[in-house]
């Protein structure tokens, strides 16, 4: 990221790593940082599979993942794979034939433990599958499942161990010539997550697949996430990531966009500033908020709204988003366009105005990224 004379202070200088392709979404080097999610359905259930990746697909995930424990999920993942727009990643565990049939049916990336899957011949076989069929591979170390020497050899999981692990899983892949693979050092524990990652970003330039994983319900999961996320975020650190999540798969998308939002790091949809309301606000501000951010899901344009409920902060804050409404009296507030004072409008009248005024800017905005991206051809 390039130097910001006017706000250093907001620069985040990502880490520098090589960069691998999961079909055609790039990932690591300098390609934006991938928002993924995993299915929930059961696999084999094609149409179930299907829909979900899908809704997932709508809410702006780049890559999904799909759990393919027997032959039957891997049977029906060739069909999935052909429905759907987004690239699959097949969720591999110990089964070598089953890595192989994903790479056979389709799969655009195998997350696997080279370790975990038999001996040399058979790692061997599922790189060999994996070169032929064009797929990339991601080695995902789990706190929760360390192998038995490096639980023996460190006492219990730690930074150190998981490193150890991730790096030997490296080590095989690259023994047999393959390197388009990333890597995650996934833990329930914030604090052993994080120095987990800072660890492997040290000793390897694989691009890094950040996760907390098991990070519980939808909103102790999501605050775990933010925490650990962001902090290694902040520090330069993850080239694709998922939000672990008991809950929908699409709120993980959600969520995955709303921390990279937060961030800087990548823009999509309407981002909503939002007082929390007080005896101040004119208008029902966290009912409006929450009506909003229904009826302009479909916008996948970046841009801001800012919605205050009184005149405090109100016209500070529309000043810097492209669409604005501030609270008055009488039942009534002041919209603004662009940072600017534009007109009165009631309060009763609020919401299908500001929705209209959203898809109208978010329209002129697309039509300038087009008209500028056919000057530059």
């Amino acid at each position: 990221m390039s130097l910001n004379p006017v706000r250093p202070w907001r620069n985040i200088y990502r880490r520098a790593s090589r960069q691998i392709f999961v079909g055609p979404v790039p990932v690591g080097g300098d390609a934006p940082i991938a928002v993924q999610t995993m299915t929930n359905t059961d696999s084999s259930d094609v149409a179930a599979t299907v829909a979900q990746v899908q809704a997932c697909a709508e809410a702006g995930a780049d890559i999904v993942r799909v759990s393919t424990p027997d032959a039957a999920s891997t049977t029906a993942l060739r069909e999935i794979v052909r429905e759907v727009s987004v690239p699959i990643v097949a969720d591999i565990h110990f089964h070598y034939k089953r890595a192989i049939e994903a790479a056979e049916a389709g799969a655009a990336c195998l997350r696997i433990n080279p370790g975990n899957i038999g001996d040399a011949g058979r790692v061997r076989e599922v790189i060999r599958a994996a070169k032929d069929h064009g797929c990339s591979i991601r080695i995902g170390v789990n706190a929760g499942s360390l192998e038995k020497h490096l639980l023996e050899k460190y006492g219990e999981p730690c930074p150190e161990a998981m490193v150890d692990s991730g790096l030997e899983h490296i080590r095989i892949l690259e023994d047999n010539d393959f390197h388009e693979f990333k890597i995650s050092v996934k833990a329930s524990d914030v604090f052993l997550a994080a120095a987990a990652y800072q660890g492997i970003a040290e000793a390897t330039d694989a691009p890094i697949h950040l996760g907390i994983t098991e990070a519980g319900g939808f909103v102790s999961g999501t605050i775990k996430s933010a925490i650990g996320l962001g902090n290694l975020l902040w520090m330069g650190i993850g080239d694709t990531l998922r939000v672990s999540l008991s809950a929908d798969p699409v709120e993980e998308v959600k969520v995955g966009f709303e921390i990279l939002k937060a961030l800087g790091l990548r823009h999509r949809g309407v981002n909503i500033i939002s007082c929390p309301s007080c005896a101040r606000q004119g208008f029902d501000v966290i009912k409006t908020v929450e009506v909003l951010e229904k009826r302009l899901e479909h916008v996948k344009t970046p841009m801001s709204l800012s919605i205050i409920g009184c005149v405090v902060n109100g016209p500070g804050e529309a000043l810097m988003t492209d669409v604005g409404f501030t609270g008055g009296g009488a039942g009534a507030g002041m919209v603004y366009l662009a940072g600017k004072q534009s007109h009165k409008l009631s309060n009763d009248q609020m919401i299908d105005h500001i929705v209209e005024q959203v898809e109208r800017k978010a329209a002129e905005i697309e039509t300038e990224r087009s008209a500028a991206e056919q000057a530059a051809q």
